[in-house]
């Protein structure tokens, strides 16, 4: 089998060391703690009548932790397994520093953000339902630092390397590791974007894709595709980490600080 390697193997190893394993573990812990403070934050899509729940809010919140441990945990381990198997970054390449793991990150995400918000305006007045909505603030928060590490930990740790070694099954050597790459990380980024119009339709009533509004599929394929092919690209250079800190501070800027701004309701 022809492997991929985008780095020095000795620097792709590292993230797959003990501290890179235990500090993904970390991630998942926090990740299960949010998804049960989320449970008594006001929700971020509107429902007319919420359903009753079935157990008390603390046991919800428990059930929602464990849930999380489990199903992202477990992903998260294939992913990583997968991506050994593939020769692809871990959790981060080389040694982890401030600036290639966390400053990089954070300015291509604010970038990233603020692009958003430019598209946003400019199809709301063709897209059917105007500018975004966005959740209330504090649950902004939660589910913006939950979206990095719970979708990035889905869709680039886990389903790149899925569909890059699918790919290689099908194709062998007729196609070069660097465009196997790419085809895993557009598809990644096409389930993505698609994967967000469940919860557009629920929100404003909507029974089937096909009363989407057609430009307002658009705008979420833009956008979504655009922020999973520079976190593919992040994770291809420096690790599911560095992915994991751009989708944070896109929606950091897109969903927190945007979606404070009255005029942006």
């Amino acid at each position: 089998m022809t492997h991929f390697q985008p780095v020095d193997p000795m620097a792709r190893a590292t993230g797959f060391s003990r501290p890179a394993l235990l500090t993904f573990a970390g991630l998942i812990a926090l990740l299960a703690l949010l998804s049960a403070t989320n449970v008594f934050l006001p929700a971020a899509i509107p429902v007319a009548q919420p359903a009753e729940l079935p157990f008390p809010l603390p046991v919800m919140a428990l059930i929602a932790g464990i849930s999380v441990v489990v199903i992202y945990g477990g992903l998260g381990a294939l992913g990583l397994f997968l991506a050994y198997r593939n020769q692809l970054p871990g959790v981060w390449v080389g040694q982890l520093q401030t600036g290639k793991d966390l400053v990089q990150p954070l300015l291509i995400g604010i970038g990233i953000g603020i692009a958003f918000i430019a598209v946003d305006l400019a199809f709301a007045p063709f897209n059917g339902i105007g500018r975004a909505p966005h959740p209330p603030f504090a649950t902004a928060i939660v589910a913006s630092v939950a979206a990095g590490i719970g979708e990035e930990t889905i869709f680039r740790l886990l389903l790149i390397p899925l569909v890059f070694g699918a790919l290689w099954l099908i194709l062998r050597d007729r196609v070069s590791e660097t465009h196997r790459f790419w085809i895993a990380a557009a598809i990644a980024a096409l389930v993505f974007a698609l994967g967000h119009l469940p919860a557009v339709m629920l929100q404003f009533g909507w029974a089937s894709p096909a009363e989407v509004p057609p430009l307002l599929i658009v705008e979420i394929i833009l956008l979504d595709g655009t922020l999973s092919l520079v976190a593919a690209w992040l994770y291809r250079r420096y690790g599911i980490l560095a992915a994991m800190g751009v989708h944070l501070w896109t929606d950091i800027v897109w969903h927190v600080i945007w979606g404070s701004i009255p005029l942006a309701a």
